[in-house]
Parts: C-alpha cells; sequence; structure tokens
C-alpha cells in the first residue's frame, strides 16, 4: 500500500475499496479489472484510490491478503477442546467453504488468472506458519502425541486436503454442493483420527 490508513475513516474507506474489487474480480475476471472501475463501485474518485493503492497490483495483493486473514479467522475460531476428531472438521470445513463462498467468483481468478507474488509461495511465511500450525496442533491432540513430536507431514496433507478441495470446487462452482462438503469432512476426519475413533459429527 501507498500508505497505511490511520483514522477509522480512511481504514473504511481502504477497505470499501477492497470490496469492491473483489466484486469486480468476482463478477468480470481479471480481464475487466481496472482501477476505474474499482474507484467508481466504491463511489469514489480514482484519485482516492490511489491514495491507498499505486496500480492494481498492489490491490490485489490486498484483496488476497484478505482473504489470508479471513481463513486465519476461521481457524483462530475453531476450537479443538471436546470435540471429536469429525465434530472439529465440520467446523472447520464449514468455516472454510463460507470463508470461499464471499464474491463466488473471485476464488477462481485469484487462483488461475491474477498474478502472485513471491512471497504468497513462501513456506516459511507468517501466514503459513500459523496457518500450519492450527493443523500440526489439531494431529497432535487426535493422534494423540506431543506438539513436538508430531508427523508435520500429516498436518501438511490435511491442510493440502483442505485448501485444493475447496480451491477446485470454487473453480468449479460447486462449494454449495453439500455432497463436496461431507465428502470432505469424512475424509479428513477419517485421516485425523486415531483408527476407530471416527464419530459423526
Amino acid at each position: 500500500m501507498r500508505k497505511e490508513p490511520r483514522q477509522a475513516r480512511s481504514r473504511a474507506t481502504v477497505e470499501m475499496i477492497i470490496e469492491a474489487g473483489a466484486r469486480i474480480l468476482s463478477n468480470e475476471g481479471w480481464a475487466g479489472f481496472t482501477t476505474n472501475k474499482v474507484a467508481d463501485t466504491a463511489g469514489l474518485s480514482v484519485g482516492s484510490l490511489y491514495q491507498y493503492f499505486p496500480d492494481k497490483l498492489s490491490l490485489i495483493e490486498a484483496i488476497r491478503r484478505r482473504h489470508l486473514n479471513d481463513c486465519l479467522a476461521v481457524m483462530r475460531k475453531c476450537q479443538i477442546e471436546g470435540l471429536t476428531a469429525a465434530q472439529f472438521v465440520a467446523n472447520l470445513v464449514q468455516g472454510m467453504i463460507a470463508a470461499h463462498s464471499t464474491c463466488p467468483g473471485l476464488h477462481r481468478v485469484l487462483l488461475d488468472d491474477a498474478p502472485i507474488f513471491d512471497g504468497y509461495m513462501n513456506p516459511n511465511s507468517t501466514f503459513e506458519v500459523e496457518y500450519l500450525a492450527y493443523y500440526e496442533k489439531a494431529v497432535a491432540t487426535y493422534r494423540r502425541r506431543e506438539l513436538d513430536m508430531i508427523d508435520r507431514t500429516a498436518a501438511l496433507l490435511i491442510s493440502d486436503a483442505i485448501d485444493g478441495v475447496i480451491h477446485n470446487a470454487a473453480r468449479r462452482g460447486t462449494l454449495r454442493d453439500p455432497a463436496v462438503q461431507s465428502e470432505l469432512i469424512r475424509l479428513v476426519s477419517l485421516y485425523l483420527a486415531d483408527e476407530g475413533e471416527v464419530a459423526a459429527p
């Protein structure tokens, strides 16, 4: 961003710009995404947009960052204590599907069309470290292992399974298909729990 919003009004303006950008990407795709359209949709002058975002690439980065923050919010909200593996996974999958169902066409564009910056491909980024830590905790809990002795490959595979199924469902327009949700919950629950301990959510 060209400058960080400090006051409530400027933060609200930035959110309006990001929300407008997400809607345009969802409805018109990367080819139809321009700063003029975003400013017009947000009810602002393009000059006001440029105060915060120097070009559409910086705006894409902000839209993608907000989505990643939404995913982290789902993880932070999902509690493990007192739940079976299937119950935990059901909450997690439902939350992730909800996060990807806002502006349904957006995620296909972010995944397939819009430029991706190198930082988002870094497996040691702040986002990746926090994101995978939640899966590591789940593996430690449901496979009854100490956190420093867990199979991190298992955590990575669970993360990739959930992300992969949801992202492909977003591409195909099947995010709201109940069968996608129930089968994904079943798949991850069976893998996550100790053998014989999978219960219905």
